[in-house]
């Protein structure tokens, strides 16, 4: 998760679906610690890197960087088997668009406020006041700890606690993205961020009516039609088109 800034799933997905009692930070999980109990278990230096921005530091390998990349694997393959195991029936592009959403920089930045990151930061990040206040008030940062963290707890307690605790922490979000409607749209966009392409979308058709008038788009990325959809307004057939583009993308690159 890099300082890219956060995307239009934040503005798409309302604030209050994700208002629910911070479960993660207050309960415990079957079997395991809260995400909480395994901070406080960091060794003091470890806590220290994972809350420490890269420009506070003169070598970036001091900073959460490094342990954000291992995080980024831990929560991924994290959600994902606990997917695998809840929905049997559901097919690997399927699972891997609620994978996208649940992982995504959104959600990370979600979860961060959640559990309280930014008190956290404002307590034990080793820099100035003025600087742990800029840094809380990015939410982007508040996701990269996020992830620093989980890296940070994985190397301390191993997979399986940090298992627990983050599918308990991301519970939420795996919640909305199995019962809600996800704008395909944004979950397209959110896939094709980490490669610096976004989609590309026209009409290719329009037939009927005026009072029963369909609409077909096509998706592009990278100027490879990727997926196409119909509707009754161009939206809906734009959001169709996603769709299928993030089926087949997903399914030739699941890994994405």
């Amino acid at each position: 998760m890099k300082d890219r800034g956060l995307p239009a799933i934040v503005r798409a997905v309302p604030a209050r679906l994700f208002e629910r009692p911070p479960r993660s930070w207050r309960s415990r999980p079957s079997g395991g610690s809260t995400f909480a109990e395994l901070v406080r278990q960091l060794p003091p230096e470890l806590l220290e890197k994972a809350l420490t921005h890269s420009s506070w530091v003169d070598v970036r390998t001091q900073s959460y960087e490094r342990l954000e990349f291992l995080g980024d694997s831990v929560l991924g393959l994290a959600i994902a088997s606990t997917l695998w195991k809840r929905y049997p029936d559901s097919g690997e592009g399927e699972l891997a668009r609620l994978k996208a959403f649940v992982v995504s920089r959104a959600s990370c930045a979600q979860v961060a406020e959640r559990v309280g990151i930014a008190k956290l930061m404002l307590e034990k990040a080793p820099a100035p006041e003025a600087k742990r206040r800029e840094a809380v008030a990015n939410q982007t940062i508040l996701g990269n700890v996020l992830e620093g963290l989980i890296g940070a707890v994985f190397l301390t307690h191993g997979f399986e606690q940090a298992r627990l605790a983050v599918v308990d922490a991301f519970e939420g979000q795996i919640s909305f993205a199995v019962t809600a409607h996800v704008d395909h749209k944004t979950a397209l966009q959110e896939l094709l961020a980490p490669r610096g392409v976004q989609p590309a979308y026209r009409l290719v058709a329009e037939v009927g009516p005026p009072h029963a008038r369909v609409f077909t788009s096509e998706v592009s990325v990278s100027g490879v039609a990727r997926g196409r959809g119909s509707g009754t307004t161009i939206k809906t057939s734009e959001q169709n088109a996603a769709g299928e583009a993030l089926a087949a993308l997903t399914e030739t690159d699941p890994a994405s």
